[in-house]
């Protein structure tokens, strides 16, 4: 099993967890990054995603995230299936781990909205429901 680490859509729940389910995924556990990170909502859609960008030290801030795990051949397509300006890169966890996740390309932060202060996506999106 590899682990892979989701922020945004792919959480448990939310629209496209399905495609985590549909490769045999399971859920690991729930844990912060490392406070270095920031978290934008991509222009574009549907559905909404969201872009988690590594910064300088001081200039972000700890992103709630889930980890997953999926089989070898299951991580693959999962993998193959990730549209730009996504891409998977290693996070760096407030648990000391380090797996592969979610990460956005600089190029894909044009039109996005600086959404950090939520301190994650599912906060930013129960910000929509109440707004």
């Amino acid at each position: 099993m590899i682990e892979i680490c989701v922020v945004g859509a792919h959480l448990s729940g939310m629209v496209l967890n399905r495609e985590l389910l549909a490769e045999a995924g399971v859920l690991r556990r729930a844990v912060a990054t490392e406070p270095c990170y920031r978290l934008f909502a991509l222009a574009g859609g549907p559905p909404r995603r969201p872009g988690l960008l590594r910064v300088a030290a001081g200039q972000g801030a700890a992103i709630a995230t889930e980890i997953w795990a999926l089989p070898e051949d299951g991580f693959g397509r999962f993998v193959a299936g990730i549209p730009a300006p996504l891409c998977i890169g290693t996070l760096l966890l407030a648990d000391g781990t380090t797996p592969k996740g979610f990460l956005v390309e600089p190029e894909g932060l044009h039109g996005a909205e600086d959404i950090t202060r939520f301190g994650g996506w599912r906060a930013f999106i129960a910000s929509l429901a109440t707004a």
